[in-house]
């Protein structure tokens, strides 16, 4: 399998539709990997989805994948992210 390597800019329509996609939850799994965390906006933003759709993703999908996630206020705003070493 041919796979193009991310730094490079697709040129053609062809090329862009061999090129690796990533899932949304893909998407939204290398958001909770940031130790600081992600807001509601960020992930609603980067998967297209509305709330309840992201909160669901959080609660289900993670999870059944053996993630752990910490969900926190801080400095008044809700954050979520995974907790390393979560697993099941």
């Amino acid at each position: 399998m041919n796979t193009m390597p991310k730094s490079k800019p697709l040129k053609t329509a062809a090329e862009a539709e061999t090129a690796p996609r990533v899932s949304k939850l893909g998407q939204l799994t290398f958001l909770l990997r940031d130790p600081s965390g992600v807001s509601m906006p960020a992930m609603i933003a980067a998967t297209g989805w509305q709330a309840h759709s992201v909160r669901g993703a959080l609660a289900g999908a993670l999870k059944r994948k053996g993630h752990k996630v910490l969900s926190e206020k801080v400095e008044g705003e809700r954050r979520w992210r995974i907790v390393e070493g979560g697993g099941q």
